[in-house]
């Protein structure tokens, strides 16, 4: 490959990195990470333009809003040609934990095969920094033989593999953020958190796996600072930095704090589900984060499930008002 950033050349540690005025293009936009992290970018001055396969917001001059398949290289590379982002954040693709062999295919094109458009591309033009996300269900290091625990774990990890390739032979900009298990307002209402608050205000029972398993839980809005942090933080590139908490939660911990915080009687249905195989058991490193990124998370479990309650609570009453 001859692409811009090959060894020998200056490094973009050099450069100024993420400010106001600077050009930010956000893959993924329209999900619930990308729809956070725009409002922030807009709020830092910054010139965003917002990226999604099929849903686009309302035409506005911030975000500017393209729709793009970055499945298709050729629309990919139009897409960077024309913007020219200063910095590039990689949110896209297909993100289940179902091990159901139909992911596979769909996994591999939404993550894998975007992922590597993505960086072809970036180091074609003239790029601060590529900031990619990586994943805690990703096989943990010195463990390189364990098969990963889906299809999109194995997509990460691939992901991953070739953003340090990219940076080790091309001199590519990438800053690789592992993410925790991240939750908060406006999550897609499947997963876990925003499935059980919304079962509970109806009044129905969340039916749920047996709750065992550990997870390091991070609110939305620490990591949303540790994108910015990663954006602006000069001389990182090459690093793989966890975000979360450090701490382990198990899932029926979490869902019995969000009965006790919504003050209900209702009793989730424990083992209702097949719990999956193979689930990580992981925490942050957060003393790596630090020196790093400088950065460190804000919100408690308690707090982020507490603002958590309190936006389905107002999102609920708002769909009523509407439909009456």
């Amino acid at each position: 490959m001859s692409g811009r950033f090959v060894v020998g050349e200056e490094n973009c540690s050099n450069r100024p990195l993420l400010g106001r005025g600077d050009r930010v293009l956000v893959t993924g936009a329209s999900g619930f990470l990308g729809s956070h992290l725009c409002q922030r970018l807009i709020q830092c001055g910054t010139e965003v333009h917002a990226v999604s396969r099929t849903l686009e917001g309302l035409p506005s001059e911030n975000p500017r809003w393209w729709r793009v398949d970055l499945e298709d290289y050729a629309a990919t590379k139009n897409l960077f040609e024309s913007v020219k982002p200063h910095v590039v954040f990689h949110l896209s693709g297909q993100a289940t934990g179902d091990v159901d062999i139909r992911h596979v295919l769909p996994t591999f094109h939404s993550q894998l095969l975007s992922t590597v458009h993505v960086l072809t591309v970036s180091s074609e033009i003239d790029c601060r920094r590529i900031i990619l996300t990586g994943s805690l269900t990703e096989p943990q290091a010195g463990q390189v033989d364990s098969p990963p625990s889906s299809p999109y774990a194995a997509s990460k990890w691939a992901s991953c593999a070739f953003a340090r390739m990219f940076h080790c032979l091309y001199q590519a900009p990438v800053v690789i953020l592992r993410l925790f298990m991240v939750y908060g307002p406006n999550q897609n209402p499947n997963k876990v958190i925003p499935y059980s608050i919304r079962s509970l205000l109806r009044g129905e029972q969340p039916k749920l796996t047996s709750g065992a398993w550990r997870v390091d839980w991070i609110y939305v809005d620490d990591v949303i600072d540790g994108f910015i942090a990663a954006g602006k933080v000069p001389g990182i590139e090459g690093s793989t930095v966890d975000l979360g908490t450090g701490q382990l939660v198990s899932v029926e911990a979490m869902i019995r704090q969000i009965v006790e915080i919504m003050g209900v009687s209702i009793e989730p249905q424990f083992g209702a589900l097949t719990s999956r195989l193979y689930e990580e058991v992981r925490a942050a490193d957060l003393g790596h984060t630090g020196r790093v990124l400088g950065w460190q998370p804000k919100v408690s479990v308690h707090e982020g499930l507490k603002r958590t309650v309190e936006w389905h609570r107002s999102s609920s009453l708002n769909q009523r008002h509407h439909k009456e």
